[in-house]
């Protein structure tokens, strides 16, 4: 059996793919203010930074960083998707669940990658705000609206028409502008 190890780095930057259980469900943006409220609950009691997030239908991307001491990450996820789990079905959505009892509605494991440096940080950040645009959601980075795209550019960190046309070139394989 394969050993799964995660990067636990007091401090550490991270880049994040969760993944809902149904890849065609589509909770995530259909219930986005369940989403928000769960973040904005952990990020309460366990503080992280958040610099760049996209939210689409069936998963999320993000990047954190961690207070200096602290590498718990995974029980922030735990936290996030307990709660949006526990509210969809107080909302009567049905939600199957494993013979334990156990809501199916998240993909047991989510990817996560250090961020190495400022490079890295740049790349990661570009890939979540292109990502609607790869996937076909949308023509313009812009149009998008469960995005920090839109803080980056009322912060003056990027222009409204970044990632232009949303046309995949050769050399852009993941769907990041040229």
């Amino acid at each position: 059996m394969v050993q799964y190890r995660r990067n636990l780095l007091p401090g550490g930057t991270y880049f994040f793919t969760v993944t809902l259980h149904n890849r065609r469900a589509t909770y995530l943006t259909d219930h986005i203010e369940l989403l928000r409220n769960a973040m904005r609950q952990t990020a309460q009691r366990r503080p992280f930074q958040t610099h760049a997030i996209v939210i689409l239908p069936d998963h999320l991307h993000a990047i954190w960083t961690l207070p200096p001491a602290d590498n718990d990450y995974p029980a922030r996820w735990r936290s996030i998707k307990a709660n949006v789990s526990r509210d969809l079905a107080a909302q009567g959505i049905k939600i199957d669940k494993t013979p334990r009892g156990e809501y199916l509605l998240w993909q047991k494991r989510y990817w996560e990658h250090t961020i190495q440096n400022d490079d890295d940080f740049r790349r990661h950040v570009d890939y979540i705000h292109y990502n609607p645009v790869k996937h076909g959601l949308v023509n313009r980075v812009a149009d998008w609206p469960y995005s920090s795209f839109h803080r980056h550019v009322a912060r003056g960190e990027l222009p409204e028409d970044w990632g232009g046309s949303g046309i995949i070139t050769p050399g852009n394989a993941y769907g990041e502008p040229p």
